[in-house]
């Protein structure tokens, strides 16, 4: 009796902003690696999030959520969601069960025609609607496109999420491993580490920040006494905004850095200590060359 051979594939995951595409890779992964906030277009870069069995290996691509740009970085988002639903062995389209068919799903649909690689259709928040509601909008999304498959998920609570899984491992093909079997994302580890920062931010701040701000990690060292030195730079557009992130008296910057850091312990399994600057680069998100050191590159 032979051995069965091992299957590997790519899996993109597109959507509206919000209708919990990060929470579904963090719930499969087991692991936060995407980040989540209730405020949209918060997954700006594809998170890669690698996904493996005994026999099977899946690599998910996070997408930004799809939408209008109203900057070059929002330009940039939308080219990096296009570009995923490129040479990928199956794509999920996520919609919001409480939400309906909106104007971004439509969208979507449209940037969708033409693609020959197996669409499943992600029915996410089940949890929020009456079950007798979800034919209606089954039918509804299946007069609009051709869904190789149909599956109602709640992602935040883990309903279905498995039953998914196999679904998906039923289209990938023979293939490698290309990860190691612990590796749960491409990402380096000053990548995740930027990210859990924004998010606190974006749980923290009020409505005008959350697009206007960006992280990154300047320096990040393991010292002689085991701790894990990390300085992180929050780059805004405007003065007030620093102000906001600040905080009286650094109260706000504190508790982001506190919070932070409870995330990035957990991930590195080291003690952290942490230094958080804010910055003010003017209108940074239009800015080239800005974008380009942030890793907001042209494909």
């Amino acid at each position: 009796m032979t051995d069965q051979a091992f299957k590997s594939g790519f899996v993109t995951i597109i959507g509206r902003p919000n209708v919990g595409k990060s929470t579904f890779m963090n719930e499969v992964i087991g692991q936060k690696i995407a980040i989540m906030s209730d405020k949209p277009q918060t997954t700006r870069n594809k998170i890669q999030g690698v996904y493996t069995t005994e026999d099977t290996q899946i690599v998910f691509l996070d997408t930004p959520g799809i939408h209008k740009p109203k900057s070059k970085l929002g330009h940039r988002m939308m080219q990096a969601a296009e570009n995923a639903l490129q040479e990928v062995d199956a794509i999920l389209f996520v919609i919001d069960a409480a939400a309906g068919l909106g104007a971004g799903d439509r969208f979507i649909i449209e940037r969708l025609s033409g693609i020959r690689t197996p669409v499943f259709l992600v029915i996410n928040k089940i949890d929020l609607v009456h079950p007798e509601d979800l034919l209606p909008l089954i039918q509804t999304y299946k007069d609009l496109y051709p869904f190789q498959e149909i599956v109602p998920i709640s992602a935040l609570h883990g309903n279905n999420v498995r039953t998914l899984l196999d679904l998906i491992k039923q289209y990938m093909p023979e293939g490698p491993q290309y990860y190691p079997s612990d590796q749960m994302t491409d990402h380096p580890e000053q990548f995740v580490c930027a990210e859990m920062i924004r998010e606190k931010i974006l749980h923290l701040t009020r409505e005008e920040i959350p697009h206007s701000i960006a992280v990154y990690i300047e320096d990040m060292r393991r010292q002689d006494n085991g701790v894990v030195y990390i300085g992180a730079v929050i780059m805004v557009e405007r003065d007030s905004q620093k102000g906001i992130i600040i905080g009286k008296q650094g109260a706000l910057l504190k508790e982001i850095g506190k919070l932070a850091r409870e995330d990035m312990e957990r991930l590195l399994g080291s003690k952290i200590f942490l230094e958080l600057w804010v910055k003010v680069k003017k209108d940074w998100r239009n800015r080239d060359n800005v974008l380009n050191e942030l890793g907001f590159k042209l494909e």
